[in-house]
């Protein structure tokens, strides 16, 4: 199999700043723009205390594209009322991201380890039915983000690309599709054929990349820099980019050891990696 070509600019490069954790929105934003990135993910929790409004023309004015906000979901539960607190927070978020500019919200599903995932997957359906208009009023997309089954007790009861897209089908709007991570979904012998159909459903929204480090010391903050791992990203994305989908590659990296470091060296090893092995 042909492999993709070796990135030589940074024309597709977004990151999280939940990657660069130790940063302000500010700080991110020109950090970003001045190592020649062109896109920005959004986590909420950058926004706190901020004007919204105000960050959004920040980022515009330095040259970047918003290209989601982080993160919606964790609509699952068995108390009504924390299903109830879950939409709220939702529609904030699409609020939010209105206020932004930003075109996506990034859904990390939920579950609760005291019901059935099947019950689970039917709140967060019937969770991401009920924003749904909301959404769509504001012109926000929204995109299920499954996650590797480690997480199904509490993060997400949505762990392969497969459940993902069928649960786009069975919603069946515009508005709703897939964050494809491939920390969550490298695993999956269905992955390629999922990929496939995901891009035939014109469901793909969104590619996250980052890397699985053997062995891993914490299943949550040791994620890796591309390349570090074992996760064959180049191959994945040529299947991604095989369904027409030309967005950004999205890094995304929670690890306690790169949020140690100095930032502006990291974000150096970020670019050097992604030009490498993405």
């Amino acid at each position: 199999m042909t492999m993709p070509r070796q990135i030589q600019d940074l024309s597709r490069l977004c990151i999280h700043t939940i990657t660069t954790k130790p940063w302000s929105i500010e700080e991110a934003i020109d950090r970003y723009a001045e190592a020649g990135v062109k896109g920005i993910t959004v986590w909420r929790d950058t926004l706190e205390g901020r004007d919204v409004s105000e960050i959004g023309d920040r980022v515009r004015s330095n040259g970047l594209e918003i290209v989601s906000l982080c993160r919606g979901g964790f609509f699952p539960s068995s108390d009504s009322q924390e299903r109830s607190k879950a939409l709220d927070d939702n529609r904030e978020a699409i609020t939010e991201a209105q206020a932004l500019g930003a075109p996506l919200i990034v859904l990390v599903c939920g579950a609760d380890p005291h019901q059935p995932l099947s019950e689970s997957r039917k709140q967060i359906r019937d969770g991401i039915e009920s924003v749904l208009p909301e959404a769509e009023a504001a012109g926000v997309k929204l995109a299920i983000e499954p996650l590797h089954p480690m997480y199904a007790d509490t993060r997400s009861a949505v762990n392969t690309l497969q459940q993902a897209n069928d649960m786009c089908v069975q919603i069946d709007s515009p508005w709703v599709g897939v964050a494809l991570d491939v920390y969550h979904l490298w695993w999956d012998p269905n992955l390629e054929s999922e990929t496939k159909r995901c891009g035939e459903l014109g469901k793909l929204f969104a590619f996250h990349v980052c890397d699985w480090k053997s062995p891993t010391e914490d299943m949550l903050l040791d994620r890796g820099l591309m390349g570090e791992g074992c996760i064959p990203i180049r191959e994945i994305r040529g299947w991604v980019e095989s369904t027409g989908f030309s967005g950004y590659s999205e890094v995304e990296i929670f690890s306690n050891r790169y949020w140690e470091i100095d930032q502006d060296h990291f974000l150096k090893q970020i670019i050097e990696a992604y030009k490498r092995n993405v």
